[in-house]
């Protein structure tokens, strides 16, 4: 008599740093955000329409930011990597994704490092002043990529150069488009995208945020707490 079979366990993924930008403008019918579709063959949120973001690389660390970022939006981004890094992902991965760079006209002071050779040879450099903390997230449990992921709201006025020029993108993204805040839900949208959303709309229509949103995901319970 055969034995029973095994069901082979399921490795748990590790949870990785990650950061995205919302890029938002006033378009004519209101205000707009940069939104782009993964590839049907992703295996993180296949076909889905998210913002620009991605993991921190280590060399996102030895970034040197033209401008730092708001004291408040450092303190609140508080934790086991430092806040420069994630906002410089996040500037890394809407460059990469978009072609567009939020920059100021400068010298590099140190070889940009890798990841940056592309940004630096527009002659800017990545400023942070404009980045706002509003969001924070953890991938749950049993998915195929888990990412502990802020979100920073960024003004397109901040882009040097055209906001809708994509043409130095990477093909991480297609469809790269604005698209008003009364219309993007048409789009296949992920659950926490929409959550996001949600505050998106809030802070562009003036209102205040009680503290980051978090969604924390970590543990065995998922729990939600905001970040003063």
């Amino acid at each position: 008599m055969g034995s029973a079979p095994v069901s082979e366990a399921v490795a748990p993924q590790p949870i990785r740093p990650a950061a995205t930008i919302i890029l938002t403008r006033q378009g004519p019918g209101g205000p707009e955000v940069l939104m782009g579709q993964r590839g049907a063959g992703a295996a993180f949120m296949p076909s889905k329409y998210v913002f620009p973001g991605g993991a921190v690389d280590a060399s996102d660390a030895q970034v040197p930011l033209a401008t730092p970022l708001d004291p408040l939006c450092q303190a609140r981004l508080r934790g086991d990597i430092a806040a420069e890094a994630l906002a410089a992902a996040a500037l890394r991965e809407l460059f990469e994704e978009t072609g567009l760079a939020l920059g100021v006209p400068g010298t590099w002071p140190v070889a940009p490092p890798e990841g940056w050779a592309g940004f630096a040879a527009r002659g800017l450099r990545p400023v942070a002043d404009g980045l706002r903390f509003v969001f924070r997230a953890i991938t749950p449990p049993g998915r195929p990529r888990r990412f502990d992921a802020r979100f920073f709201l960024a003004d397109a006025a901040q882009v040097a150069g055209d906001a809708e020029d994509f043409s130095a993108a990477c093909d991480e993204l297609s469809h790269l488009h604005w698209i008003s805040l009364t219309e993007v839900r048409s789009l296949d949208l992920p659950f926490i995208t929409e959550v996001v959303l949600s505050e998106v709309t809030l802070l562009m229509q003036g209102g205040v945020q009680p503290g980051v949103p978090f969604f924390d995901n970590s543990g065995t319970v998922p729990t939600f707490r905001r970040i003063d």
